[in-house]
């Protein structure tokens, strides 16, 4: 096998890289991070255009391209207008992110169908529609690529008040093996990372109790940054990563493996 040079294995120009859910927070921070590694990004939002706007000027502001789309990743339809824009701008994608979800809180014996529906809908269902527009896209245009989804500790470590959290990211871990199965034949790899607690603006006012009794626990001693995340994705979306696949990577400050927790 060839040596790459190890300096450019984190080089993402003139590559596509879609990231679903990426007008703020975790997925804003994907977006900024393949930005500044050289990639062109398709920034997607569904109702918060304005936050998707100030991530698109912070990105052009030191040279990177973008384009905005804007759609719901849980309709077939939506998802393959914007792929279909995407190709008009960029061409094939090579990286496809997952990131697109929700976190409200609701009790098992409180919760209607609705909400369950919603969950299901935005956290597994648009994994499964843009894993698959992605990867179909790459196999007709000859093209190898790397899909990353974002996935949650509470995939394997229940919450009380988010069963249908917990399930959805249950969902996305095993989707993601599962599809890695199905596509490493084609040179795609897939894989999906599970974040702990991140930091957001809100976060430590919105729930203090939450935050306290994480710092008590976490082997690192703080909480994660969305910057954390991002730098797990760029580097299995990398030729770093070249020969991993299916994998699902906590991104937890090792608070699992604390016996307490």
């Amino acid at each position: 096998m060839e040596v790459q040079d190890p300096t450019n294995l984190l080089d993402f120009t003139n590559k596509t890289v879609f990231v679903t859910g990426s007008s703020r927070g975790i997925g804003a921070g994907i977006a900024k991070r393949f930005a500044a590694a050289g990639a062109n990004v398709v920034i997607h939002y569904k109702s918060h255009k304005e936050d998707a706007l100030v991530v698109e000027t912070e990105i052009n502001e030191f040279g990177g391209k973008t384009l905005l789309v804007c759609g719901d990743v849980s309709s077939y339809a939506d998802v393959q207008k914007m792929f279909a824009e995407i190709d008009e701008a960029f061409g094939v994608v090579d990286v496809m992110v997952n990131n697109a979800g929700i976190y409200p809180h609701a009790d098992l014996l409180q919760m209607t169908e609705e909400e369950w529906d919603e969950m299901l809908d935005i956290s597994l269902k648009s994994v499964f529609l843009c894993t698959q527009a992605a990867a179909r896209s790459m196999v007709d245009a000859g093209k190898k690529g790397a899909i990353v989804n974002i996935s949650s500790l509470s995939a394997i470590n229940p919450a009380p008040g988010h069963c249908h959290y917990t399930a959805a990211k249950a969902g996305v871990m095993m989707f993601t093996k599962t599809a890695a199965l199905e596509l490493g034949k084609y040179g795609i790899r897939i894989n999906a990372v599970g974040p702990g607690l991140i930091n957001s603006p809100v976060l430590a006012q919105a729930w203090p109790e939450g935050v306290s009794n994480w710092m008590s626990k976490v082997p690192l001693g703080r909480i994660g940054e969305p910057e954390d995340v991002a730098d797990a994705c760029l580097f299995l979306a990398s030729n770093a990563a070249r020969f991993i696949t299916g994998v699902h990577l906590l991104i937890e400050g090792g608070i699992y493996t604390n016996p307490i927790y």
